[in-house]
């Protein structure tokens, strides 16, 4: 590709490649400054920027890849670095790896070795490696790879100029091929696959078409299985003995063991840092452990709600009996005063009790709040994720998206925008419509109540059930949506597993109070017009006694109480309940406390209208129906109304039919 214009000066080519969050923007910027062009890649909207830089004696036009952490096939961004490195073949490959991150980059850079492109490294972000006790030996790193080095702290713009000269360097510097070792395991069936490579007729290089296929890259198995040597290529892998996806985990295993043995070799650690992430690794082998992950994250996700009961309970109780005490003690005031009698209902009969019946689960919010921002603080939450991708993964979801719905547990709605990390629009949009299945804080108070009346001492099990119940739903329901909608191979899962660290407690306070107040702030507006809403129709007609059979809100809950009758709940103060839940979860029980006057008349009423089998079918039903309005809208926002629409259609049906199937078997014992 060099050329030589008019001036003398050579023309080289550079492609820019490099994982998201690494600065290669502000790299990219830095080198080329104005001379920039931007369009489309070929066929798709993804942008394609282009720049220029003059840099002794050479014109380098310099390429922005997409951000990019593989040379797979699994996405968009992807396969369009891939196909350009591999057809428009560029002189240089300038790869931008996060300092403090440098395992995680280098797992790009042994891809762009085996596509067989000539690579100079990038070391961003060095100041905040070195900050964190990690000095890296450019020199080993260099010889190892037999690539160029350079090191730049890209937002200060400093290490810019030595960069400029690390790409002329390594256009102008021969650069020996970097073989990878595979083992003794792989090196026979890599041999064979490389030999057999060569005959066909593609761009790629051998090893990298004999290592994809072993990965199971669509791409390249597609490729083969459309070639003469598709049958030799299926005989050579039988012949190992192994299956496809065990020699694929070989695979990875001996790419990150030499990435691993790599970095020890070109790096040294602060003797405290050193022993941070030793206790880091130690820790991941069991937290992270194929066998033992999982019912580690189910047990841990136990025992919050055995904390948020064993500590919330108490204090929520304190809180009951002094809400009750403002409620008397004010209905004394209004009688002496002679208060209107509306007025008097509305306040003592209305507001307190159904926003008070509310209020008293703020302490079981509160800490379940402060449990989370622990489990997130210490570095627990991605390792959630990690050990779920094998089951996310093999039902069709990203393993990345079980992220969103760790977040669905406290709000449904920031979760919703979470999935904008996902690179899959279709990954995207799954997450999105199985978001509402996850148990969000709103739901907490329903729980509680009704596990406090009917459930008592078995509380934390009865709602570790349900949140279990919706994580279940929301999988099953993704494999479903993944089949009817969107057919395509699943990417596998690449995230950052930060060190675990003691959390600040002050730091968890502060944010679970600032969760804690937005539910406040709830309480007093939305919750609030809620409950006055439903006191207003509790009393029309006027003349008719409050929240009996003769008034509007009676007539609302009878029209739909036939429908709920299968699931063992077939009267009007439930049907209207799950209606005005509609605009926010916590509503239900407002809804429940104004119509029956408070939190001891509650619990007698509700005693007295369901059975624990039918209160367990209520929780059910207000888990997975209908999400609130603001949710709904978030859908809408970022998924469209065709989402929204089938979101409200498919858990309404999935509610009434979940709600009634327990109902119904449970009946038979």
């Amino acid at each position: 590709m060099k050329k030589t214009t008019q001036h003398n000066e050579k023309e080289i080519t550079v492609a820019v490649a490099g994982s998201p969050n690494t600065g290669k923007s502000t790299i990219f910027n830095a080198l080329t400054g104005a001379h920039v062009r931007t369009g489309n890649w070929p066929g798709v909207t993804v942008e394609r920027k282009e720049g220029i830089l003059r840099h002794k004696g050479y014109k380098i036009h310099l390429i922005d890849l997409p951000g990019t952490y593989s040379l797979s096939s699994y996405s968009l961004d992807e396969r369009i670095a891939r196909e350009y490195l591999v057809r428009e073949k560029p002189d240089l490959v300038l790869v931008i790896v996060d300092a403090s991150n440098l395992e995680r980059g280098l797992n790009l850079v042994i891809q762009l070795l085996e596509l067989e492109q000539r690579v100079v490294i990038d070391l961003n972000m060095i100041d905040i490696a070195r900050d964190r006790g990690l000095e890296i030996d450019e020199e080993t790193l260099g010889n190892v790879l037999r690539v160029g080095v350079a090191s730049t702290i890209a937002n200060k713009g400093q290490g810019i100029e030595n960069l400029k000269d690390a790409i002329v360097k390594g256009f102008t510097t021969k650069q020996k091929p970097t073989v990878i070792n595979y083992g003794k395991k792989l090196s026979s069936i890599t041999n064979k696959l490389t030999e057999l490579a060569k005959e066909l007729d593609t761009p790629y290089p051998p090893l990298f078409i004999a290592t994809k296929y072993l990965e199971g890259d669509a791409d390249i198995v597609d490729m083969i299985e459309r070639s003469p040597l598709c049958n030799k290529f299926r005989k050579a892998v039988e012949n190992t003995g192994m299956k496809l996806d065990e020699l694929s985990d070989l695979i990875a295993e001996s790419r990150y063991g030499f990435i691993y043995g790599l970095f020890k070799e070109c790096t040294h650690l602060r003797h405290g840092v050193k022993r941070r992430i030793d206790i880091t690794r130690m820790l991941d082998r069991v937290f992270t452990n194929r066998y033992l992950g999982i019912p580690i994250f189910l047990f841990i996700m136990w025992l919050v709600f055995q904390l948020v009961f064993t500590f919330g309970n108490p204090i929520g109780g304190l809180l009951d009996t002094a809400i009750t005490s403002l409620s008397d003690g004010l209905k004394i005031v209004f009688n002496r005063l002679n208060t209107p009698h509306l007025i008097n209902s509305l306040i003592t009969e209305g507001i307190i009790p159904g926003i008070g019946s509310v209020l008293v689960f703020v302490p079981n919010i509160f800490i379940l709040y402060f449990i989370f921002g622990v489990m997130e603080e210490s570095g627990y939450m991605p390792r959630a994720a990690f050990v779920m991708d094998r089951i996310m993964h093999a039902l069709g979801l990203h393993g990345k998206s079980f992220i969103p719905m760790i977040l669905g547990f406290g709000c449904n709605v920031p979760a919703i925008l979470a999935t904008r990390t996902l690179e899959s629009r279709k990954d995207r949009i799954v997450t999105i419509l199985i978001n509402p299945l996850m148990s969000c804080s709103a739901r907490l108070p329903i729980y509680l109540l009704f596990t406090g009346i009917f459930f008592a001492g078995r509380e934390g099990w009865v709602i570790f059930s349900l949140y279990l119940i919706g994580i279940v739903l929301a999988i099953i329901m993704a494999r479903v949506f993944k089949a009817v909608f969107f057919k395509e191979e699943v990417a596998p899962l690449i995230i950052e597993l930060p060190p675990y660290q003691l959390p600040s407690i002050r730091n968890i306070s502060v944010s679970a109070w600032f969760r804690t107040r937005l539910f406040l702030r709830k309480a007093g507006t939305v919750i609030f017009a809620g409950v006055v809403i439903i006191w207003f129709l509790a009393n029309m007609p006027l003349g008719a006694e409050y929240a009996s059979s003769e008034t509007l809100i009676a007539h609302i809950g009878r029209f739909l109480a036939p429908v709920l009758a299968p699931a063992g709940f077939g009267f009007w103060q439930a049907a209207t309940a799950l209606l005005f839940g509609l605009v926010a979860k916590e509503v239900v029980v407002g809804t429940l406390g104004t119509l029956y006057g408070g939190e001891e008349n509650l619990s007698v009423a509700l005693s007295t209208h369901f059975t624990p089998l039918s209160a367990f079918a209520f929780m059910v039903m207000s888990l997975i129906y209908l999400p609130c309005i603001a949710t709904i809208a978030a859908i809408r926002q970022e998924a469209g109304n065709r989402w929204a629409l089938l979101t409200i259609t498919y858990t309404i049906l999935l509610g009434w039919l979940t709600a009634v199937g327990i109902y119904q078997f449970g009946r038979l014992f």
